[in-house]
């Protein structure tokens, strides 16, 4: 696909109404346990800080709540999977945990390795940033959409 300006775009193979599909099935994954379905609309505000600070938000509730890091996980795994088949080969998605038995060095080690991370966030060109964010844009619009339409409201 060639745009305006005579670049050849390397998104070629995405299908926008993918992004529907992959948001039902985490949303219907996910619906039977208790508050992980308000992290979309978390997910969908917190876009405008960056792909990096989405990313490092599964970190952030791994000290909180397992569940709800494991939606914020998913979504990014299929984020990458949605941008992968779209063309975007180097989208990141490393392990960072340790399995090291010293507890200070499987710290010192995760640190690093989100450091990586983070660095291979920020190395992406501007436009596959671009691209990145407007397809999280959309799938996180999806996931919110699937989400009132399924979640199980509070018996009072």
């Amino acid at each position: 696909m060639v745009n305006e300006a005579g670049k050849t775009s390397n998104i070629v193979g995405w299908k926008p109404y993918d992004l529907d599909y992959y948001a039902q099935e985490l949303v219907l994954e996910f619906r039977n346990t208790e508050d992980v379905l308000n992290e979309s609309h978390k997910m969908r505000m917190t876009i405008a800080y960056g792909l990096e600070r989405f990313w490092g938000e599964q970190l952030r509730l791994e000290r909180e709540n397992q569940t709800k890091a494991q939606y914020w996980s998913k979504v990014w795994a299929k984020l990458q999977e949605i941008l992968i088949n779209a063309g975007m080969q180097d989208f990141p998605n490393d392990n960072v945990k340790s399995n090291n038995p010293d507890d200070k060095v499987k710290k010192e080690e995760e640190i690093t390795k989100i450091k990586e991370m983070a660095k291979k966030i920020w190395s992406m060109t501007l436009d596959d940033q671009r691209v990145a964010l407007m397809v999280l844009t959309q799938f996180c619009d999806s996931l919110v959409w699937w989400t009132q339409r399924y979640k199980i409201k509070k018996e009072k």
